[in-house]
């Protein structure tokens, strides 16, 4: 919970105005039973009604100045735990956009999605509770000692000999229950992920009816979190009735001494009234502790989540820059003898090397689970090479920041998205592109002609995931998107996939004339999609087995010849 100070720091002013406010309205709210005995033990004898009325006016306006004090405070408090989540959230959304795709792969998408709403919910109830209840309570119970003491020094000892044990109770309670909530919020995570992949693949349920079988696996997830929380809770659920039952035997201890006391003439009826309002605040101020120590235990257990991901570091790292090479003749991108292996299993990549120039294109080609996206991680570096090197531009790739990397790069992969906007606004995507370069992308990537026959043009909406529209027009708006920054290398990863073979040779041809000078890279499934490549590369098992262009590969690789021939009987024809 420490980092958190950092977020309160600028709200520390706000805060302690919110706390004096607090402390004020705890302080008067002290004064109302030490007003209350003093009109029972020496405003009443006297027979002074004015002077009864006077007092009892008192009370009222104390009474008034506490509620409007607490009123205020609590506002402060809202105040101050809104924007300090809303500063937390937005700091942990920009560290997840900029976690490596390892980190990704470690934290899972399913537990960042809930880092970022259950466990940053839980630090906004932390917050404001702490300012609402952790300075009152701590006053009030203090301050109704400190007053009792003045009344009655043996019935405050009879009260006060049952805190250690509430003490004891909260920490070895709380002691337990925060690596419980930690679970719980893991518990949270697992449900999370079933309900995002039965969201994205709703459909596919219900093609294969597996309704049914979806409802099964998510009541599982939930059962799980409910019977974590469940022992959560009943842990942390000890702490109310532990220290009702003790404050109960104080009570009883105080009601007890204070009858002896007041029949020996010990003290005035007045004071054993007051003793027990006071008591009630006690009791009251000591179930707010057992709150926040509630609230505490989850707020720890979120807040080391949360901490996790804003602490940690980086992998890829940016390498010290030896220079850029320059000139269409020289080597644009290369791999040289490149490995990769995800985390710690086997290799997905071994022994990748080739080279292409400025302007030309390259085909990547393999059966499914070869290798062949892994290569376009690596190139866009969302993951470091085992062995060997990667070089741009002359550069090895490690020299350069991700942004000044990917600034020169467009790229469409194989699960792309649309998201809820107009046409135009997914291909522009935020960036500073006019409205000639996103309609010159579009005509490229033969959107152009679909995209105004929809109603609205390119100011129609989509919807999420582009559902309505079909792959194929998806596809093509996607590869408008890549196109419309003028990138020196586009990769398109399986991007022709949802084309018919007419348009698939269209959007190709296209980009050859309007974007000549442009280094692509395809990866497909599908042979026509490359056979016109300068250097095709045929991935088996993680291996390139071979590398040449379309008839030289007819040829000599068997593998290739063989997919050619399952297509098309290798009469691949434009």
């Amino acid at each position: 919970m420490k980092f958190i100070l950092q977020y309160l720091k600028p709200f520390f002013r706000l805060m302690s105005f919110g706390l004096l406010i607090k402390i004020f309205g705890a302080l008067v709210e002290l004064a109302l039973p030490y007003i209350l005995e003093h009109i029972i033990d020496h405003v009443v004898p006297g027979g002074n009604r004015d002077a009864i009325f006077i007092w009892g006016g008192i009370m009222i306006i104390c009474s008034v100045l506490a509620w409007l004090g607490n009123i205020w405070a609590n506002r402060i408090a809202a105040r101050v735990s809104r924007n300090t989540t809303e500063k937390l959230r937005h700091d942990l959304f920009r560290k997840v956009m900029y976690l490596s795709s390892s980190e990704l792969d470690s934290f899972t998408i399913p537990s960042l999605e809930s880092r970022l709403t259950s466990d940053t919910y839980q630090i906004h109830h932390v917050v404001g509770m702490m300012q609402r209840l952790g300075v009152r309570a701590p006053i009030l119970l203090i301050g109704g000692i400190a007053v009792t003491l003045s009344l009655d020094h043996v019935l405050t000892l009879v009260m006060v000999s049952t805190l250690p044990f509430i003490g004891l109770a909260v920490f070895f309670i709380s002691k337990k229950g925060i690596p419980l909530f930690s679970d719980v919020q893991r518990g949270v995570d697992s449900m999370t992920r079933v309900v995002r992949e039965n969201a994205q693949g709703v459909r596919v349920v219900k093609a294969l009816s597996k309704t049914d079988y979806e409802r099964r696996h998510f009541d599982k997830a939930n059962r799980e979190l409910v019977k974590t929380e469940k022992k959560a809770n009943i842990t942390m659920a000890l702490t109310n009735p532990s220290m009702t039952l003790i404050l109960n035997l104080g009570l009883a201890g105080v009601i007890l001494a204070g009858a002896y006391r007041v029949r020996g003439g010990g003290c005035d009826a007045g004071v054993i009234i007051a003793f027990m309002s006071y008591f009630t605040i006690v009791t009251m101020a000591m179930l707010s502790i057992t709150r926040i120590f509630t609230m505490l235990s989850r707020g720890t257990a979120s807040a080391n989540r949360i901490s996790e991901v804003l602490a940690s570091e980086d992998d890829i790292k940016v390498l010290p820059s030896a220079g850029e090479e320059t000139g269409g003749e020289k080597t644009y991108l290369s791999f040289d003898n490149v490995s990769f292996a995800y985390g710690e299993g086997k290799n997905v990549l071994s022994d990748i090397s080739f080279s292409l120039k400025r302007g030309q294109t390259l085909g990547i080609i393999g059966s499914t689970g070869s290798g062949k996206s892994t290569i376009i991680q690596l190139i866009m570096r969302y993951y470091d090479v085992k062995d060997g090197k990667i070089t741009f531009c002359g550069r090895d790739i490690r020299t350069y920041e991700p942004n000044e990397l990917h600034a020169k790069t467009g790229i469409v992969r194989q699960n792309d998205f649309l998201y809820h906007d107009t046409i135009e606004e997914n291909i522009r995507f935020g960036r500073d592109i006019s409205h000639e370069d996103v309609v010159f992308a579009a005509k490229t990537a033969c959107a152009d002609e679909f995209i105004r026959e929809t109603e609205g043009g390119y100011d129609h909406i989509l919807t999420a995931k582009g559902t309505n529209v079909s792959g194929g027009q998806k596809q093509r708006i996607l590869i408008a998107r890549a196109l419309a920054a003028k990138p020196e290398l586009l990769i398109l990863d399986d991007a022709y996939s949802a084309l018919d073979y007419k348009t698939d040779a269209a959007v190709r041809r296209q980009i050859k004339e309007n974007y000549g000078g442009t280094t692509t890279i395809v990866v497909a499934q599908r042979v026509s999609s490359i056979m016109n490549a300068d250097l095709i590369l045929v991935i088996e098992d993680g291996r390139a087995v071979a590398a040449g262009k379309h008839d030289e590969l007819l040829r000599t690789c068997e593998v290739y010849r063989e997919i050619s021939e399952s297509q098309m009987g290798g009469a691949i024809l434009e």
